[in-house]
């Protein structure tokens, strides 16, 4: 047991594989074997989930800086950007990142939309001719942070709404992005929280141009009175996009995501680059203002050394977070040896 940033963690040595799992604080992994006592003894019951959505929905909003009121809840990425491609006109075209994970890019490629994908250094430059940008604040396969400054200039700029998926980098990244359109983000890789919890921010402006495909009971202004009949009757704001909640991934959200808001974010940024910076220079590779490291290895040999990490785009992957440590990094370096 590691207690590192208020909490502790329950993680093992030479676990660095947070960009595909991330490990909960003891609360939150807590709070869910209790919502797993109540529901196998016939203790739950449906209303007592609503706090938790509430806290998660809370929680997500201060970690990218914008007003709860814009959130909807969800399971995934990919179901909550549907929301965003289905409300663009058969003809939009939609810029992203080279490589950029499917998540981001398969909600407007199924519904035969045009996408179009360019390196991330050169995604500002080719905004202006297209009518959304979808792309990761953070690239999955490889740690790349894209420049949300440049990306924000050259959209307002040209009128052209942004679509930002910040799945591996809320929790460790500082964010401020009430200027984006839509904010998108699983929760269990940084967030900490169980699969099955996602969020979606919306802007206010761009309310209207999305379409609540999946809408249902909870979808509604006050959902316990949405459960029986017609007429649709949505929520005004972001909640009309609202899933029925995953109950169990939300109770354990509504623990890690508001104990990482009250975190000192930059603090969390240090320690979570500084740790990587250290195994890049370890490596021997260029440096990058990111956690997310991305190398060539045996990821036979590391597992055998006790190294928990990923494959991804023909490369080994790690990622440091909050829990991890010097010695993390120590064991990984001399297993690469």
């Amino acid at each position: 047991m590691r207690e590192v940033f208020g909490s502790r963690f329950d993680v093992p040595h030479g676990y660095l594989n947070t960009p595909s799992i991330g490990i909960p604080p003891e609360a939150a992994a807590d709070a869910v074997a209790a919502a797993v006592t109540r529901w196998r003894t016939g203790a739950a019951s449906p209303p007592d989930f609503d706090e938790a959505v509430a806290a998660s929905r809370q929680g997500f909003a201060d970690l990218i800086g914008v007003p709860a009121d814009r959130i909807a809840i969800g399971a995934s990425v990919s179901q909550l950007l549907a929301v965003v491609a289905a409300g663009l006109p058969r003809d939009a075209k939609v810029l992203t990142a080279a490589g950029e994970f499917t998540s981001v890019t398969f909600p407007f490629a199924a519904r035969g939309l045009t996408v179009t994908e360019v390196p991330l250094d050169r995604l500002p430059e080719a905004v202006a001719e297209h009518d959304l940008v979808a792309v990761s604040a953070v690239q999955s396969s490889d740690g790349a942070v894209a420049d949300l400054g440049a990306v924000r200039a050259a959209a307002e700029a040209a009128g052209v709404p942004v679509a930002l998926d910040v799945t591996q980098a809320a929790g460790w990244l500082p964010l401020a992005l009430d200027w984006a359109d839509w904010v998108v983000a699983a929760g269990y890789k940084w967030l900490l929280s169980p699969r099955g919890s996602a969020w979606l921010a919306v802007h206010p402006r761009a309310l209207e141009h999305g379409k609540p495909v999946h809408a249902g009971w909870y979808a509604g202004e006050n959902p316990w009175d949405a459960l029986y009949g017609l007429p649709l009757r949505l929520a005004a704001g972001a909640r009309r996009f609202d899933l029925s909640p995953v109950w169990l991934a939300q109770i354990g959200a509504a623990a890690a995501l508001p104990y990482l808001a009250a975190l000192d974010r930059e603090a969390v940024h240090r320690h979570c680059v500084g740790l990587a910076a250290r195994l890049r220079t370890g490596l021997g590779l260029p440096a990058r203002n990111s956690p997310i490291v991305s190398f060539d290895a045996d990821p036979d040999r590391l597992a055998g050394a006790g190294i928990r990490a990923s494959a991804r785009a023909g490369k080994v992957r790690v990622g440091c977070h909050l829990y991890n440590t010097q010695s993390d990094i120590d064991r990984l370096l001399a297993a690469v040896g």
